[in-house]
């Protein structure tokens, strides 16, 4: 089973090592992570896996109660929005290669945009990059719309950023 939380400082080593697998020399470090928690308008999610499977157990972990399957469960995924004045800056967008195509991305941004309305964000925004249409794709499925260019935004290789928005419609 899948479950989106609140990001724990015992994720930032896991997210971190997801970090360097999928983003290279982009990836930010364990510090970075746990510098961006300690932050009030900073708020970081994560999809866990609470099957026997993704932690290495056989079986729904005999006398354990239900809870430590959750907290044993390492982090598939994660998520981060940055609340600036109302507009949340999305960073960190990552699935573990294992877990792609199922739907985490989706399920965990809808639950960030939820949390991050709570903390008083009402416009979503974002950078991806260019030859990233798989990422494109989602985000515009899930109501982001280009809004510009970033020219060599990313490095390694040098690519240009897509500017994605979601904002929240005004009351009439």
């Amino acid at each position: 089973m899948i479950i989106y939380e609140h990001m724990k400082m015992t994720d930032c080593k896991r997210v971190a090592a997801m970090e360097k697998e999928i983003f290279g020399q982009d990836a930010w470090t364990e510090d970075d992570l746990r510098e961006s928690l300690c932050c009030d308008y900073a708020l970081y999610v994560v999809a866990r896996d609470t099957s026997s499977k993704a932690d290495g157990r056989n079986g729904a972990g005999g006398d354990r109660p239900a809870g430590d399957l959750v907290d044993d469960a390492p982090a598939i995924a994660c998520a981060g929005v940055r609340n600036m004045c109302g507009d949340g800056d999305i960073t960190n967008v990552m699935v573990d290669e294992r877990y792609r195509r199922q739907g985490i991305a989706e399920e965990m941004l809808k639950y960030l945009f939820e949390e991050g309305r709570n903390i008083g964000v009402r416009a979503f925004t974002l950078e991806v990059r260019r030859s990233n249409t798989g990422a494109m794709k989602l985000y515009e499925k899930l109501g982001f719309v280009s809004e510009g260019i970033r020219p060599g935004f990313y490095d390694a290789p040098k690519e240009d950023a897509v500017i994605f928005w979601k904002r929240e419609e005004a009351d009439v």
